[in-house]
């Protein structure tokens, strides 16, 4: 053991099974693996697992847009038992790598992969070790030592050399349990099989909020279809008050999944990573957020649509996203959702992509790794301006879903309330919340819900949030931060109450969420060190330097990353 590099890899959901793919790919013998889980499989994680999924809930990413794992999904498929697929409506002589599948029926898939991950390791003779229901309580680094101490259940201890936290996504809770029928999240979604028959408020619009409504929806009435197949939803006779209001922002509803030309985004053609590297290095040390849009959003459209290129290619950032947003802001959510999934199906069916939301999802992606390097000042605009579009265009609200919403909408179930960014919802001590907003008229709401739930996605957690106090304490990470460009804007940006700080040389600092990492993943101390033990993955925990939630294509470039840095000489 001691000729051996000891690797924890602690969680084993996606990200778990990914990293644990590269090592194996390593073909290394002086790696001792060491997989630690919570729960008690592998593979599944919080999104394909009960702890985020119904029956009701699927993907929003096709068979075709899976990272390659050991066996094709299409062929997977065949070897499901028959009450399984009779359970999921699958009927595999038409099944094809276009379909999204059920999220726990995916899960299975991922848990599968896992599985025979492992027998190969066992068959090459691959030195590991699996612990369920091993939940890491704590992380302390030993730099002199040059070793980590991993805690699991608060008792046992054990010595590595490297760790990877792949611990997935994590849903604070605050007001749940405290104040009835106040859900600070809909995971995991069993607690919302509830009866009501009274109006739910939901805020958010996007998928997240979509698994919140499939919920719901379902216990208190049924879908069914009329005679040309068009989807229906008709209350329960003893739900006859129960409602559903969405409470979003923008007043927008995402859009619904279309057919992508490039189904993986980590294998399309971006800015490279040294010519990403020579711009920084022109550029002050920063990644200029126009750079990245033109290169990587406004350039390639050039070729697959010249027409819409020829309507934005002038534009500049804040220019695209009014020209699409004002286009939206002015139909009806629920009118521009049938639009748009007739828009969605025409292209699944034709198999033509609608390139420029494509494109949009690829920017979105090539922003992701090097969101580190941009300045306080780009990163305000990323988060203000190109984000909320990215969200509501790359959401890819899968079709049947879809279906679901304009079906409860048209029954005078669903409706959705644009609240603005003033907007707050405070826990009720007996239960529910009240919603405080200014709509768009101006004119100040106050309304009460007897339940209320929180569907504002995987929120980017704090610094102060990180769960491994130790890591914390001994100043081993340190929280995520980007330099102002201009002081002039830094001390604006201080005065107006911003979460500014100025360092001794007088720079000034916009801290963002989560903690800080470096281009390999590994965590960075307070000196700006690198630390070559620790690597993080969990996106939970890296959303200032990551902004973008990519799912499998993060966790595969990420996994790709790591292992470079880990095993340099492979």
């Amino acid at each position: 053991m001691k000729n051996k590099k000891r690797i924890a890899i602690l969680g084993g959901g996606p990200s778990g099974l990914f990293m644990f793919k590269r090592l194996l790919e390593a073909k290394s013998s002086d790696l001792s693996i060491t997989i630690f889980e919570k729960k008690n499989n592998l593979g599944a994680g919080m999104p394909y697992s009960t702890d985020g999924a119904n029956d009701e809930h699927v993907t929003n990413v096709s068979g075709n847009e899976i990272p390659d794992l050991v066996t094709p999904l299409a062929d997977w498929i065949k070897t499901i038992p028959k009450d399984t697929l009779d359970k999921y409506h699958i009927d595999v002589d038409r099944f094809n790598e276009y379909k999204v599948l059920p999220r726990l029926l995916f899960g299975q898939y991922l848990k599968a992969q896992f599985d025979l991950l492992l027998k190969q390791a066992k068959e090459a003779g691959v030195d590991f070790e699996v612990h369920y229901n091993s939940h890491v309580t704590d992380i302390i680094d030993y730099p002199e030592q040059e070793l980590v101490l991993v805690e699991i259940n608060q008792e046992q201890k054990f010595e590595f050399d490297h760790v990877i936290i792949c611990s997935g996504h994590s849903w604070p809770v605050k007001n749940e349990g405290k104040s009835p029928n106040y859900f600070d999240s809909p995971y995991p979604p069993a607690k919302l099989r509830l009866k009501l028959n009274h109006p739910v408020a939901i805020t958010g619009s996007s998928l997240t909020a979509i698994d919140a409504i499939k919920t719901l929806a379902r216990y208190n009435g049924t879908f069914d279809k009329d005679k040309d197949g068009k989807l229906f939803y008709r209350l329960a006779d003893d739900s006859p008050g129960f409602r559903l209001v969405m409470h979003s922002r923008e007043g927008m509803l995402p859009a619904v999944r279309f057919h992508l030309k490039d189904s993986h985004l980590s294998n399309k053609p971006l800015a490279g990573k040294e010519e990403i590297k020579t711009h920084i290095a022109a550029n002050d040390g920063f990644l200029a957020l126009d750079y990245i849009f033109k290169k990587d959003f406004i350039e390639p459209i050039r070729v697959e649509d010249p027409g819409f290129y020829e309507r934005v290619k002038n534009m500049q950032l804040e220019d695209f996203v009014a020209f699409i947003m004002n286009f939206r802001e002015d139909k009806d959510p629920f009118q521009l959702l049938k639009a748009e999934y007739a828009e969605a199906e025409k292209s699944i069916k034709k198999r033509e992509s609608i390139y420029w939301k494509e494109m949009l999802g690829t920017l979105s992606f090539a922003l992701n790794y090097p969101a580190k390097h941009l300045s306080a000042e780009d990163m305000q605009r990323l988060q203000k301006t190109l984000m909320p579009l990215i969200s509501i265009v790359i959401a890819y609200t899968p079709q049947s879903s879809a279906e679901e919403l304009i079906a409860l909408h048209n029954a005078g179930v669903l409706s959705l309330v644009e609240v603005g960014y003033d907007n707050r919802v405070e826990a009720e001590p007996h239960g529910g919340a009240t919603y405080y907003y200014t709509d768009p008229q101006g004119k100040q709401q106050s309304v009460y819900f007897n339940t209320y739930v929180n569907c504002i996605g995987q929120p980017h957690l704090t610094y102060d949030e990180f769960p491994f106090k130790s890591l914390r304490d001994k100043h081993t990470i340190t929280p995520a931060r980007l330099k102002f460009r201009s002081a002039e804007a830094g001390r604006k940006a201080l005065i107006d109450g911003k979460d500014v700080t100025q360092d001794q040389r007088g720079d000034y600092y916009l801290k963002v969420p989560g903690v800080a990492i470096n281009d390999s993943f590994e965590v960075v101390d307070a000196y700006g060190a690198l630390n070559e033990r620790i690597y993080i993955m969990a996106v939970s925990y890296i959303g200032g330097y990551n902004p973008d939630y990519s799912g499998l294509d993060f966790c595969q470039q990420a996994s790709s990353i790591i292992i470079k840095s880990l095993l340099p000489d492979l």
